[in-house]
């Protein structure tokens, strides 16, 4: 009578375990990757298109101080008026009267709702439209008011999410005090509010730092020129792509620090709570 030994089961990975050999073999596919790229890929000819050294000294020596300096005016001016003008926007769409509701959401959903370079071409044929018209600090004017416009649409949401975030217990108190209601916002809700919303007001920042990129449709003189069309000039006349990854690289020397603030205030935030 013969008899058979059965096979131990075989055990079974641990969900632990079987994480860990899923992003091994996700780390080893990239490598592959990457050394695919770096075997294929034409590293002369990328040099040559994206990173020759005389376009970067001339673009760098030649004026990226005024067109970074002029994306940082038109952001900055922006931001403002978006701050602003989304403050009011935002207690506009919580007030307890009807048309102010009524305005503050066709305001709001009529710029989320247009691109930023329709915006832009509108506020650009003004002149056009309204003979004699003319826009304060031209063209830093134009874009700050054109860009703002846009801006306040997305910020009113924000701080409005920020208003809603900061319990009614405390406007209730402040009120049964003998304090106004408009005091009790400017002094007790909008400071709770924006210190919530700091980070998304953050990130609203860098996206404004891009979409100024947008002033090009404008036609703007060499002196107001900023960042993109900078760089889209002076590949236009070179004929290479290099002037363009130096003005992308300035882009990153202002949105990487805002990065990296925002990252740091919404980490401490998770700690308070």
């Amino acid at each position: 009578m013969s008899t058979t030994t059965e096979a131990p089961p075989k055990k079974k990975l641990s969900p632990r375990r079987r994480a860990q050999r899923i992003r091994w073999a996700q780390y080893a596919l990239l490598a592959v990757v990457v050394l695919v790229i770096a075997l294929v890929a034409d590293w002369g000819q990328i040099q040559r298109t994206f990173f020759r050294t005389d376009l970067i000294k001339n673009t760098l020596t030649e004026g990226v101080g005024t067109a970074l300096k002029n994306t940082v005016v038109y952001t900055a001016g922006a931001f403002v008026i978006g701050l602003v003008l989304g403050t009011v926007l935002a207690l506009m769409r919580l007030s307890s009267v009807a048309p102010y509701r009524w305005i503050a959401t066709v305001w709001i959903e009529f710029f989320r709702g247009l691109p930023a370079i329709i915006v832009f071409i509108a506020f650009g044929l003004l002149p056009l439209a309204f003979e004699g018209l003319v826009i304060p600090y031209d063209p830093y004017g134009t874009v700050w008011i054109a860009l703002g416009l846009v801006a306040s649409a997305y910020m009113a949401e924000t701080i409005r999410a920020g208003i809603q975030a900061v319990p009614p217990g405390q406007v209730e108190a402040a009120r049964s005090l003998g304090m106004p209601s408009g005091t009790a916002t400017r002094k007790i809700v909008l400071p709770q509010a924006f210190r919530v919303i700091t980070p998304p007001l953050t990130n609203e920042l860098i996206l404004l730092v891009k979409d100024s990129s947008l002033v090009y449709v404008l036609g703007l003189s060499a002196t107001g020129y900023e960042l993109t069309k900078y760089g889209r000039q002076l590949s236009s006349d070179n004929v290479n792509l290099t002037p363009l990854v130096v003005a992308g690289f300035c882009y990153l020397i202002i949105t990487l620090p805002l990065s990296i603030i925002v990252r740091r205030m919404e980490a401490r935030q998770k700690k308070e709570r």
